[in-house]
């Protein structure tokens, strides 16, 4: 069994009390020396939620929407695709993946190479990977342990390096200031409480967040109107979406200074369709991505997506 690194290690504390954590009964089990509570680990990942609480169970047992949560992303993936995405897809998927990445780091590409940056609702990886490539050292957590081994196999398979656990965004097992960056894509709207994983990110984060959401749009509450946009996903929760107003005013309360928050439009499907297949054809691909360049330049202060850098101001 792979033992716990000393780098995340250090990082770490308890998801309740913040208490110091300490070494358990195996490599990657620890217990909190202030509290006492126990945390075990799944083959060297360590798991770090706190007790859950809620209502009644449902019929299928589940006591609330964290429950509800890692059951569907616990599921047995149909396909490899969440593994090894955007590989395999389309060429204009794959260059829509890489702008919404882009646009996720601006004014925060110096701070990369060698920082420690924490994904929170990491999923399968894929943010991950375009940090690691970007030369920080990404730690990847998410609440399901499902999603969390798809982004294991995902290093495995393409030579990455990340640590990995498995943690409530709402409650991070980590100490404060303790990580350079914090960094979520398309997962505040996953949560119960997105003000709360908002407040957890720039509690942990030492030097910037950065936060990649869909935006409360008339765009987007068009688009769901027309079956074009969910507003409830396939786990079961309904899909958050926040103002850029609210996210730059929660983070300046919180000592953060916003570095070019922005809106601007983007559509693309999971799996990528039919349609998605054509415009990457080679005549259509340009086009396409004139397209896409054009519409933003025009109406991208309306878009869909929000993508909101803030650097800590003590820093």
């Amino acid at each position: 069994m792979k033992a716990l690194s000393n780098r995340l290690f250090e990082l770490l504390a308890c998801p309740r009390c913040r208490g110091r954590l300490a070494a358990g009964e195996t490599p990657a089990s620890l217990t909190c020396t202030t509290c006492g509570l126990a945390f075990g680990d799944h083959d060297g990942i360590p798991l770090l939620l706190p007790p859950m609480t809620g209502g009644a169970a449902d019929e299928d047992g589940l006591r609330g929407h964290k429950e509800r949560q890692i059951a569907f992303f616990d599921q047995d993936s149909v396909d490899d695709f969440g593994v090894t995405r955007p590989r395999g897809a389309p060429e204009l998927y794959g260059w829509l993946l890489e702008e919404k990445f882009r646009r996720s780091i601006v004014g925060l590409e110096h701070l990369l190479p060698g920082s420690t940056v924490l994904t929170i609702c990491g999923g399968s990886g894929i943010d991950a990977e375009f940090l690691a490539g970007r030369g920080a050292h990404v730690i990847l957590s998410d609440i399901a342990l499902g999603v969390v081994l798809q982004a294991r196999e995902r290093a495995r398979r393409f030579g990455l390096d990340f640590d990995l656990l498995v943690a409530d965004a709402e409650a991070l097992p980590f100490a404060d200031a303790s990580v350079d960056i914090v960094y979520v894509h398309d997962g505040l709207h996953h949560l119960e409480q997105p003000a709360v994983g908002l407040a957890e990110m720039t509690r942990v984060a030492r030097r910037a967040v950065s936060i990649s959401e869909p935006a409360d749009a008339f765009a987007t509450n068009s688009a769901a109107r027309l079956g074009l946009a969910d507003e409830r996903e396939e786990a079961g929760n309904p899909v958050r979406r926040l103002s850029l107003d609210e996210i730059t005013s929660a983070l300046t309360a919180r000592g953060f200074r916003p570095v070019r928050p922005h809106r601007y439009a983007m559509y693309y499907r999971h799996w990528p369709g039919t349609a998605m297949r054509i415009l990457s054809s080679p005549v259509l691909l340009p086009l396409a991505k004139a397209g896409f360049g054009a519409v933003n330049r025009i109406v991208g202060r309306y878009g869909n997506k929000l993508a909101v850098q803030a650097v800590r101001e003590s820093n």
